[in-house]
C-alpha cells in the first residue's frame, strides 16, 4: 500500500524526472510550488514505480492529484483506491483535465461524479502577447507602462544582493493588508521565504524593479515544462501606477522569450484577482476537475 510523508528538498531529482515525463502545464506540477505551498492543503507525497504522487490531507478524505510520470495508470489508480478504501473513504482525484475525464470514463464507466474547480483553473497566455503587448486589447497596458516610464526606474535579476529588500517589500504589503488574519496570506509568506531560501537549488528565475534605488516590485517564476514559464509570485507597490504591468512585462521579456506560453496560475475564485488575470487576455484557461468515485465502485 502507498505510504505518504512530507516532501523534502532531497526529493527534487526524482520528482523532477517524473514531472518531465508528463510535461504538464499546471502550476501544481512544479517541485518548487509543491514544497513551498505544502502546508496549504497539508500535502503529502508518495511514489509508485515511475509515478510521483501527491495528495492533500486537509480534509478527512484524502484527495489525490492526477499523478505525474509514466506507467500503467490503471495500476496507480488501483493503489489510490486501496489507500482510500483502507480509510473507508471514497476515492477522490483532483487536477483532472477534460481529456483525462474521458480516460476515466473509458476505464471505469460512469461510477464517478465530476466537479469543476473553476477557481483553480490556470490562466495561460501566449508568451509573445505578454512580451510585446501588441494590438488594441493591450492598449491600456501600454498606457500603464507609459506612465510608469516617467519614473527613474531600473530592472535587475534577483540575487543575494536584493533578496532581503524583496522580502521586506513582501512583508510590508502583507502587514498593510493585515495578512495575518488570512490563512492563505500567512502561507503565501511561508512560500515566499521558501523560494528565497532555496532560490538557486529550486532553479527559479526572478526580477526586481527599483525606482530611485528602492525596490517597488519583484517577480519569481520558473519554466515548469518544455514550453511554459510559470509565474509563482508577483508583488508590487499598489500606489505606483504601472508597477505590476512593468514587472510582468520586463520579466516576460527576459525569462519567457524562449517559451510559447506563460502560466499565471489560478484566481482562487477571488473576483479582483480574476479581473486582473482576465485583463491580460489569456489564450485559454487550463481546466481542472475533481472526480469522486461512488463508494460502491471497485477499481
Amino acid at each position: 500500500m502507498l505510504e505518504f510523508r512530507n516532501i523534502q528538498l532531497s526529493d527534487k531529482e526524482w520528482i523532477d524526472e517524473s514531472l518531465k515525463m508528463s510535461d504538464f502545464k499546471g502550476c501544481e506540477y512544479s517541485f518548487a510550488n509543491n514544497i513551498a505551498w505544502r502546508r496549504l492543503g497539508n500535502a503529502k507525497i508518495s511514489r509508485f514505480e515511475d509515478f510521483y504522487i501527491c495528495a492533500s490531507f486537509l480534509e478527512e478524505t484524502p484527495a489525490f492529484f492526477f499523478p505525474a510520470g509514466k506507467g500503467d495508470y490503471k495500476e496507480v489508480f488501483h493503489e489510490f483506491y486501496k489507500f482510500s478504501s483502507s480509510m473507508d473513504k471514497p476515492l477522490i482525484i483532483q487536477s483532472v483535465s477534460r481529456e483525462n475525464i474521458e480516460m476515466f470514463r473509458e476505464l471505469y464507466g460512469d461510477c464517478f461524479e465530476v466537479e469543476s474547480d473553476e477557481g483553480g483553473y490556470d490562466y495561460i497566455y501566449n508568451a509573445d502577447d505578454l512580451i510585446n503587448l501588441s494590438g488594441k486589447k493591450y492598449h491600456s497596458k501600454r498606457n500603464h507602462l507609459a506612465r510608469f516610464n516617467e519614473n527613474n526606474w531600473g530592472y535587475e535579476e534577483i540575487s543575494d544582493k536584493n533578496m532581503d529588500e524583496c522580502i521586506e517589500l513582501s512583508v510590508n504589503l502583507y502587514n498593510d493588508k493585515m495578512g495575518y488574519t488570512n490563512r492563505s496570506s500567512v502561507l503565501e509568506q511561508l512560500a515566499i521565504h521558501t523560494f528565497f531560501d532555496n532560490f538557486d537549488y529550486l532553479g527559479l528565475k526572478g526580477g526586481v524593479i527599483r525606482i530611485d534605488n528602492k525596490v517597488v516590485a519583484f517577480c519569481i517564476g520558473e519554466k515548469i515544462n518544455s514550453d511554459t514559464m510559470c509565474i509563482h509570485i508577483e508583488k508590487a507597490l499598489p500606489d505606483i501606477q504601472g508597477a505590476y504591468t512593468a514587472i510582468n512585462n520586463e520579466f516576460a521579456k527576459r525569462e519567457a522569450k524562449d517559451c510559447r506560453y506563460i502560466n499565471r496560475e489560478e484566481d482562487l475564485g477571488i473576483e479582483g484577482l480574476r479581473k486582473a488575470k482576465k485583463s491580460y487576455h489569456p489564450c485559454f484557461l487550463l481546466e481542472k476537475h475533481k472526480i469522486t468515485f461512488n463508494k460502491e465502485a471497485k477499481l
